[in-house]
């Protein structure tokens, strides 16, 4: 299962990230991938001058090897591009 984590600290907190969890909940269900993908908070992913950020883990193995690395940030997020960012970054490497 593929995991979305979206940064809770203090300096994501303050640019949105609640909005952030709350804009991926709906496009989940858009997407209709709730089955496939768990959503939850995470508290600092170490990129705070970035932030919002989004961390995407729990790819296959093609995937992974695709990548070159087993997650993938997003940085920058907030509620208005969040669709678009799950859109271009994660939902293409669901291979669904």
């Amino acid at each position: 299962m593929t995991t979305i984590k979206v940064c809770v600290g203090s300096s994501c907190h303050l640019k949105g990230s609640y909005d952030v969890i709350e804009a991926f909940k709906e496009i989940l269900k858009k997407y209709d991938v709730e089955d496939v993908v768990d959503l939850q908070a995470s508290f600092c992913l170490g990129f705070c001058a970035k932030g919002v950020t989004v961390r995407a883990e729990g790819f296959d193995e093609p995937t992974v090897q695709k990548l070159g690395e087993d997650c993938l940030f997003i940085h920058n997020v907030n509620k208005d591009n969040a669709e678009e960012l799950f859109a271009k970054e994660v939902y293409p490497l669901l291979n669904l």
